[in-house]
């Protein structure tokens, strides 16, 4: 299987064609930033853009990115099943 892919969902309440594509640049751009250190290659990502992502300075944008990284990483963790080892039990 590949790496992740990511989808962008960026309504048009949030403005105008160009202000939902400054912010669909803005967040592919974060994206491509922390994609290969934060991103789990076996998972599909969305991000639903809100109105702040066209100001938020660009650095806060990848920290705010960053902490949901780890805090989907750690919901996948917690709700792992553990794996049963072959050849144990029944099918």
């Amino acid at each position: 299987m590949g790496g992740a892919r990511f989808g962008f969902t960026v309504t048009k309440k949030l403005g105008s064609a160009v202000i939902r594509n400054r912010i669909r640049r803005r967040l592919k751009a974060a994206v491509e930033e922390l994609a290969a250190k934060c991103a789990r290659a076996d998972c599909d990502y969305v991000l639903v853009a809100r109105s702040a992502a066209e100001t938020r300075p660009y650095a806060t944008l990848l920290t705010d990115l960053e902490l949901a990284f780890a805090r989907i990483d750690r919901a996948i963790k917690s709700t792992a099943r553990p794996e049963r080892a072959k050849g144990t039990g029944t099918p």
